[in-house]
Formats: structure tokens, sequence, C-alpha cells
């Protein structure tokens, strides 16, 4: 039997990618039920092909007892492609097909804190603009404060 390919979904953090991999499915049933590959091998070994414009490597095998996992691959180029394929292997079956490859391009600190800064810039104008719409309706007349005075202040 071959193993795999197995669902790979790839996203970007500062100067590393997060690679999530889920197990293909299986074919055999025990009772009727489907079993999962941790059902029939407990444990699963994965490797990670990693491409760039410096050229492809495989990453250390890797070993999971999860259905669903990921990983984060670290110390990257901000603001470059990179690519995965991953392939799931087993100890007694290592006959595998590797995932489709899953591209994003790694995000940079400098980036993250300009989105961090934008965002808080926006905030701060919107909260200006309303401030300045309520104290214009608010002088023509058209909001009335309902707060009543004592009558010696009228």
């Amino acid at each position: 039997a071959i193993l795999g390919p197995p669902e790979v979904n790839v996203t970007s953090c500062p100067n590393c990618i997060n690679v999530t991999m889920k197990l293909p499915t299986s074919h055999l049933r025990d009772k009727g039920k489907l079993q999962s590959l941790i059902d029939i091998y407990t444990e699963l070994d994965y490797i990670i092909t990693l491409k760039s414009q410096d050229g492809e490597h495989k990453r250390p095998r890797q070993r999971t007892t999860e259905e669903v996992f990921s990983t984060v691959i670290g110390d990257l180029y901000p603001s470059r492609n990179y690519c995965v394929s991953v392939e799931i292997t087993a100890s007694l079956n290592r006959n595998s097909k590797p995932s489709p490859w899953k591209c994003v391009t790694a995000d940079s600190e400098a980036q993250r804190q300009g989105y961090h800064e934008a965002a808080v810039a926006g905030a701060i104008c919107v909260s200006l603009v309303i401030v300045a719409v309520l104290k214009c309706v608010h002088s023509a007349g058209f909001l009335l404060l309902r707060i009543s005075l004592p009558q010696t202040l009228v």
C-alpha cells in the first residue's frame, strides 16, 4: 500500500512558516469502522522538503502519533517565498507519495510591527471622527442631553 499524500497547509509567521499536516485516510476497515493510519501503524514518520530560491533540502525525519499535527520551520529569511512538500512513511511501509507543493512568503518582524501600528493609528482616527461628528450634532441641537438641571440653575 502507498501512504499519502497528506493534506498540507502552510501559514506565515515572522521569519518562519507554520506547516500543518493531516494524515491521509486509509481504506482498511475493522468491524466496519474506517481505520486511521495511526490505528494501523501507531506512529508514523514525516519528512518535510523545503524549497526556496536557495534550492531544495529535506529536513530531518520527525515522528507523529497524531492525525493532525503541525511544526514551525524557523530562522527563515523574511519576505522570501518558501514551498513545502510532506512525505509520510511508517517503519513497516516506506512506500509513500509526497504532498503537492504548498507555498507561502515568510513575514518579517518589521512588517508585523507596521500592521500593528497602522491598526492603532486607524482606530485613533476613527475615534476622533466619531467624537467630532457627535460634537457637531450636539452643538446643532440634534442631540439633547438627558440631564435634568435643578430648578435654580435653569
